[in-house]
């Protein structure tokens, strides 16, 4: 799905010679992916090398990639330098946490306007803060997130809303919302009797949770960006929602391309 954004994008940028143009990948691994293909081990290329590989009608005047494992991070250097030798100089892979190159990135478009980013965030969990997402506010920076709603947030809203504290610092970053916020929006109190006739507050999480959380990071969004694309919905082998892929963006037409790109025809 990034893959053929970045292409559109590229196409559409290729008119602009004005601007410069980097992909900046926030978790890049290892250049590979291995999945379970019918029981079957299978190894892939992963979305680093599959963006290097997009030459028409242009590539990326820089590469930034992310890897906080430093060893993936090696072998995804060895990679790059061994298959993309004409492209090795402009591409950059750090041993560092996503949040701060984020906030560096941010800095960077800061003082240097000609630039734009298509930026790819697919983090492992709840890794990303919402500080560093609300940092890219006014720049010229497409982000696709893959916000992990089902796999993650949801899971920490306890059925009976006894979060521990570890847990509500965790939702508290991610969200960038204090827990009072977090629980007005997730939980309902109702007050019933005793047999002694005594009011008894019962707390319950909402139906529908993970809808709702990816309503509310839509509206986090949307007060960073102008626009915010409809959602990739992932799903598990039992049907339950994992994550919510989707795309911020201050740029009109790039909205109708990522609408089109998460239709049902595309996959992750």
């Amino acid at each position: 799905m990034i893959v053929g954004y970045a292409k559109a994008y590229l196409i559409i940028m290729n008119k602009y010679p004005q601007f410069k143009t980097m992909y900046f990948d926030g978790f890049a691994g290892s250049g590979d992916i291995s999945r379970d293909d019918d029981n079957e081990i299978e190894t892939i290329k992963g979305a680093a090398v599959r963006i290097m590989e997009i030459v028409e009608p242009k590539d990326f005047d820089l590469y930034y990639f992310v890897e906080k494992n430093e060893r993936n991070k090696k072998e995804l250097k060895a990679k790059i330098v061994e298959n993309f030798k004409d492209r090795k100089d402009k591409c950059y892979v750090i041993n560092q946490d996503c949040n701060k190159k984020l906030l560096d990135m941010a800095n960077f478009l800061t003082n240097n306007k000609y630039f734009r980013v298509l930026a790819f965030i697919d983090p492992f969990g709840m890794s990303v803060d919402w500080h560093s997402v609300e940092s890219l506010r006014g720049l010229g920076i497409d982000l696709w997130i893959l916000v992990p709603t089902g796999i993650g947030v949801n899971r920490m809203l306890v059925n009976d809303g006894n979060i521990s504290d570890s847990w509500y610092s965790k939702l508290e970053k991610f969200l960038g919302l204090h827990r009072e916020e977090i629980r007005k929006i997730f939980y309902k109190s109702v007050i019933q009797k005793t047999v002694f006739d005594e009011d008894l507050t019962i707390e319950y999480k909402e139906n529908n949770s993970v809808a709702k959380i990816h309503k509310l990071y839509k509206e986090r969004l949307l007060t960073v960006f102008k626009f915010v694309s409809d959602p990739f919905v992932m799903r598990n082998s039992s049907n339950s929602i994992m994550y919510h892929f989707m795309m911020a963006t201050n740029n009109a037409a790039a909205l109708g391309i990522a609408n089109d790109i998460v239709k049902p025809k595309y996959k992750l």
